[in-house]
Protein backbone atom coordinates (compact mmCIF):
# COMPACT_ATOMS: atom_id res chain seq x y z
CA UNK A 1 0.00 0.00 0.00
CA UNK A 2 1.20 3.53 -0.77
CA UNK A 3 0.78 6.43 1.60
CA UNK A 4 0.51 10.17 1.09
CA UNK A 5 2.18 12.32 3.75
CA UNK A 6 1.20 15.78 4.88
CA UNK A 7 3.84 17.93 6.55
CA UNK A 8 2.44 19.27 9.80
CA UNK A 9 4.25 22.34 11.06
CA UNK A 10 7.45 21.37 9.30
CA UNK A 11 9.16 24.42 10.72
CA UNK A 12 11.52 22.52 12.96
CA UNK A 13 14.52 23.96 11.08
CA UNK A 14 13.18 27.40 11.92
CA UNK A 15 14.77 27.15 15.34
CA UNK A 16 17.11 29.26 13.26
CA UNK A 17 19.81 31.07 15.14
CA UNK A 18 18.30 30.73 18.59
CA UNK A 19 21.07 28.92 20.51
CA UNK A 20 18.76 27.57 23.18
CA UNK A 21 16.11 26.23 20.83
CA UNK A 22 15.25 22.71 22.01
CA UNK A 23 11.81 21.54 20.96
CA UNK A 24 10.28 19.11 23.48
CA UNK A 25 9.30 15.91 21.70
CA UNK A 26 5.72 16.24 22.87
CA UNK A 27 5.45 19.54 21.01
CA UNK A 28 7.57 18.54 18.04
CA UNK A 29 6.40 18.76 14.43
CA UNK A 30 5.04 15.58 12.93
CA UNK A 31 4.62 14.12 9.48
CA UNK A 32 1.22 12.46 9.48
CA UNK A 33 -0.03 10.01 6.91
CA UNK A 34 -3.38 10.95 5.41
CA UNK A 35 -6.11 10.05 5.18
CA UNK A 36 -6.10 6.53 6.61
CA UNK A 37 -2.60 5.19 7.22
CA UNK A 38 -3.11 1.92 9.16
CA UNK A 39 0.25 2.18 10.92
CA UNK A 40 2.00 4.93 12.82
CA UNK A 41 3.49 7.51 10.49
CA UNK A 42 6.95 8.98 10.82
CA UNK A 43 5.89 10.73 14.08
CA UNK A 44 9.10 12.73 14.26
CA UNK A 45 10.07 14.43 17.51
CA UNK A 46 12.89 16.96 17.69
CA UNK A 47 14.73 18.19 20.76
CA UNK A 48 18.01 19.54 22.04
CA UNK A 49 20.65 16.82 22.38
CA UNK A 50 21.27 15.45 25.90
CA UNK A 51 24.97 15.10 26.70
CA UNK A 52 24.61 11.35 27.07
CA UNK A 53 23.38 11.04 23.50
CA UNK A 54 26.55 12.74 22.24
CA UNK A 55 29.04 10.79 24.32
CA UNK A 56 32.27 10.04 22.46
CA UNK A 57 30.81 11.32 19.17
CA UNK A 58 31.56 14.88 20.34
CA UNK A 59 34.69 16.56 21.69
CA UNK A 60 35.85 20.14 22.22
CA UNK A 61 37.07 21.70 18.99
CA UNK A 62 34.44 20.09 16.77
CA UNK A 63 33.20 22.38 13.97
CA UNK A 64 29.70 22.62 15.47
CA UNK A 65 28.74 23.14 19.09
CA UNK A 66 26.09 20.97 20.78
CA UNK A 67 23.54 23.81 20.83
CA UNK A 68 23.48 23.72 17.01
CA UNK A 69 22.65 20.01 16.93
CA UNK A 70 19.25 18.35 17.29
CA UNK A 71 18.13 14.88 18.35
CA UNK A 72 15.51 13.53 15.94
CA UNK A 73 13.39 10.57 16.99
CA UNK A 74 11.28 9.00 14.27
CA UNK A 75 9.73 5.80 13.03
CA UNK A 76 11.22 3.66 10.30
CA UNK A 77 10.50 0.31 8.69
CA UNK A 78 12.81 -2.51 9.72
CA UNK A 79 14.07 -5.54 7.85
CA UNK A 80 11.50 -7.53 9.82
CA UNK A 81 8.62 -5.66 8.17
CA UNK A 82 7.75 -3.87 11.42
CA UNK A 83 7.90 -0.21 12.42
CA UNK A 84 10.71 0.75 14.81
CA UNK A 85 11.68 3.95 16.63
CA UNK A 86 15.07 5.37 15.65
CA UNK A 87 17.30 8.29 16.59
CA UNK A 88 19.60 10.56 14.60
CA UNK A 89 21.66 13.57 15.69
CA UNK A 90 21.86 16.21 12.96
CA UNK A 91 22.65 19.87 12.47
CA UNK A 92 19.58 22.00 13.16
CA UNK A 93 19.57 23.22 9.53
CA UNK A 94 19.44 19.60 8.31
CA UNK A 95 16.33 18.62 10.27
CA UNK A 96 13.74 19.81 7.75
CA UNK A 97 15.36 18.22 4.67
CA UNK A 98 15.98 14.92 6.46
CA UNK A 99 12.41 14.69 7.73
CA UNK A 100 11.22 15.02 4.15
CA UNK A 101 13.63 12.32 2.99
CA UNK A 102 12.78 9.83 5.72
CA UNK A 103 9.05 10.46 5.29
CA UNK A 104 9.43 9.46 1.65
CA UNK A 105 11.47 6.39 2.62
CA UNK A 106 8.82 5.45 5.18
CA UNK A 107 6.07 5.89 2.61
CA UNK A 108 7.92 3.51 0.29
CA UNK A 109 8.54 1.06 3.16
CA UNK A 110 12.28 1.23 2.54
CA UNK A 111 13.82 -0.90 5.33
CA UNK A 112 16.45 0.43 7.70
CA UNK A 113 18.32 -2.12 9.82
CA UNK A 114 18.74 0.17 12.85
CA UNK A 115 19.02 3.87 13.58
CA UNK A 116 21.04 4.70 16.70
CA UNK A 117 23.23 7.63 17.73
CA UNK A 118 26.94 6.85 17.33
CA UNK A 119 27.53 7.37 21.05
CA UNK A 120 26.09 3.85 21.40
CA UNK A 121 29.12 2.61 19.45
CA UNK A 122 31.65 4.66 21.41
CA UNK A 123 31.87 7.15 18.55
CA UNK A 124 33.42 4.43 16.35
CA UNK A 125 32.33 4.64 12.74
CA UNK A 126 33.74 1.17 12.04
CA UNK A 127 31.66 -0.38 14.82
CA UNK A 128 28.53 1.47 13.74
CA UNK A 129 28.98 0.41 10.11
CA UNK A 130 29.62 -3.23 11.00
CA UNK A 131 26.34 -3.19 12.95
CA UNK A 132 24.58 -1.83 9.84
CA UNK A 133 23.61 1.29 11.76
CA UNK A 134 22.14 4.32 10.02
CA UNK A 135 23.64 7.45 11.58
CA UNK A 136 24.42 11.11 11.03
CA UNK A 137 26.48 13.32 13.38
CA UNK A 138 29.87 12.03 14.49
CA UNK A 139 32.82 14.37 15.03
CA UNK A 140 35.44 12.21 13.30
CA UNK A 141 37.90 11.97 10.44
CA UNK A 142 37.02 10.34 7.13
CA UNK A 143 37.15 6.57 7.51
CA UNK A 144 40.03 5.35 5.36
CA UNK A 145 41.41 8.89 4.92
CA UNK A 146 42.29 10.36 8.35
CA UNK A 147 43.79 13.50 6.82
CA UNK A 148 40.30 14.84 6.20
CA UNK A 149 37.52 15.75 8.62
CA UNK A 150 34.31 13.94 7.76
CA UNK A 151 31.22 15.90 6.81
CA UNK A 152 29.50 14.00 9.61
CA UNK A 153 31.39 16.28 12.00
CA UNK A 154 29.07 19.10 10.86
CA UNK A 155 25.93 16.99 11.22
CA UNK A 156 24.72 17.49 7.65
CA UNK A 157 25.52 14.03 6.32
CA UNK A 158 23.85 10.67 6.86
CA UNK A 159 24.92 7.05 6.21
CA UNK A 160 22.11 4.58 5.48
CA UNK A 161 22.38 0.78 5.85
CA UNK A 162 26.20 0.65 5.60
CA UNK A 163 26.42 -3.12 5.12
CA UNK A 164 24.06 -3.11 2.14
CA UNK A 165 25.63 0.12 0.89
CA UNK A 166 29.38 0.00 1.63
CA UNK A 167 32.07 2.61 1.10
CA UNK A 168 35.26 1.96 -0.89
CA UNK A 169 38.24 4.03 0.26
CA UNK A 170 41.16 5.17 -1.91
CA UNK A 171 43.01 1.93 -1.15
CA UNK A 172 40.12 -0.21 -2.39
CA UNK A 173 39.13 -1.31 1.13
CA UNK A 174 35.44 -1.92 1.77
CA UNK A 175 33.90 -0.26 4.83
CA UNK A 176 32.48 -2.16 6.58
CA UNK A 177 34.30 -5.38 5.62
CA UNK A 178 31.05 -7.36 5.92
CA UNK A 179 29.59 -5.13 3.22
CA UNK A 180 32.01 -6.28 0.52
CA UNK A 181 29.50 -8.66 -1.15
CA UNK A 182 27.29 -5.62 -1.75
CA UNK A 183 29.94 -3.91 -3.85
CA UNK A 184 28.22 -5.84 -6.59
CA UNK A 185 25.48 -3.26 -7.09
CA UNK A 186 23.42 -5.67 -9.18
CA UNK A 187 22.98 -7.78 -6.06
CA UNK A 188 19.32 -7.84 -5.07
CA UNK A 189 18.10 -7.50 -1.50
CA UNK A 190 16.32 -5.21 0.95
CA UNK A 191 17.91 -1.97 2.10
CA UNK A 192 20.09 -1.53 -0.99
CA UNK A 193 20.08 2.05 -2.29
CA UNK A 194 19.77 2.28 -6.06
CA UNK A 195 19.82 5.11 -8.60
CA UNK A 196 16.36 6.63 -9.04
CA UNK A 197 14.78 4.76 -6.11
CA UNK A 198 12.65 6.49 -3.47
CA UNK A 199 15.65 7.31 -1.28
CA UNK A 200 17.87 8.81 -3.96
CA UNK A 201 14.98 10.78 -5.47
CA UNK A 202 14.08 12.17 -2.05
CA UNK A 203 17.64 13.32 -1.39
CA UNK A 204 17.84 14.88 -4.84
CA UNK A 205 14.61 16.76 -4.12
CA UNK A 206 16.16 18.43 -1.06
CA UNK A 207 19.45 19.14 -2.87
CA UNK A 208 21.66 16.56 -1.10
CA UNK A 209 24.32 14.59 -2.98
CA UNK A 210 24.94 10.83 -3.06
CA UNK A 211 28.47 9.51 -2.47
CA UNK A 212 27.93 6.66 -4.92
CA UNK A 213 28.88 9.06 -7.69
CA UNK A 214 32.38 9.70 -6.31
CA UNK A 215 35.49 8.14 -7.83
CA UNK A 216 35.77 6.27 -4.50
CA UNK A 217 32.10 5.34 -4.20
CA UNK A 218 30.31 5.65 -0.88
CA UNK A 219 26.93 4.04 -1.43
CA UNK A 220 25.68 4.71 2.10
CA UNK A 221 26.49 8.42 2.22
CA UNK A 222 24.36 11.49 1.48
CA UNK A 223 25.37 15.05 2.36
CA UNK A 224 24.13 18.59 2.04
CA UNK A 225 27.23 19.99 0.36
CA UNK A 226 28.48 17.03 -1.66
CA UNK A 227 31.40 16.05 0.66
Amino acid sequence: MRYRFAAVALTVALCGTTPSCGVPEAAAPELRAVPDDPVAALSAGVSAVPAGKLGASYRPGCPVTPDRLRLVRMNHWGFDGKVHRGELIVHRDAVGPLLRVFARAFEDRFPIRRMRVTAEYGGSDERAMAADNTSAFNCRRVTGDPARLSRHAWGDAVDINPVENPYVDRYGTSHPPNGRPHLDRDRAGPGVIRPDDAVTRAFEAVGWSWGARWSEPDYQHFSANGD
